[in-house]
């Protein structure tokens, strides 16, 4: 992909859109198996979606804010391969807590706790600025040059461009 061009491509961040979400998702259902699922009888969407889940009250409610923590890890990686651009980062974080949000919203209601609150700000915001991060440092790396080419080759390559350059003037 060419960074320079900026084009505005809605089918492409729509699609970028649902991976994120989805692969969110699935990254906090393998979390919530491992670790709420040994802990409770039946697994359901409720520990997914309902805000009374979210609790410091209980062992489990604890398993269920680990998986959500550990799951905003994941997202800035998986980030760092959808996105890959370190200011897209916040609005894609933002967006997907504000679907989850809404998701929640119809599924059990107004998050009344204030621990939901605190645990999906805090996974907001532990995902936007990790993905920020790791995107930067993947933009920030040295190029790699190829070691193929001698130094005669490189040399004659580098003739060859200022000469191509002084005709142009």
């Amino acid at each position: 992909m060419f960074y320079g061009a900026m084009v505005w491509d809605p089918w492409l961040i729509v699609s970028q859109i649902i991976c994120l979400q989805c692969l969110y998702y699935l990254t906090l259902g393998i979390l919530m198996s491992i670790l709420v699922g040994t802990r409770v009888s039946r697994m359901s969407l409720v520990y997914f979606f309902d805000y009374s889940t979210l609790t410091t009250s209980t062992v489990t409610g604890w398993c269920v804010i680990v998986a959500f923590l550990l799951s905003s890890l994941a997202g800035a990686g998986i980030m760092l391969h959808l996105v890959e651009r370190a200011k897209k980062c916040l609005d894609f974080s933002a967006t997907l807590y504000i679907i989850h949000f809404f998701i929640c919203l119809v599924y059990g209601g107004w998050p009344s706790s204030i621990t939901w609150w605190i645990v999906n700000g805090t996974c907001l915001g532990l995902m936007a600025l990790l993905g920020e991060w790791l995107c930067i440092k993947r933009e920030m790396r040295e190029i790699p040059i190829s070691r193929l080419r001698s130094s005669k080759f490189h040399a004659l390559f580098m003739i060859e461009k200022c000469l191509t350059f002084l005709l142009v003037i």
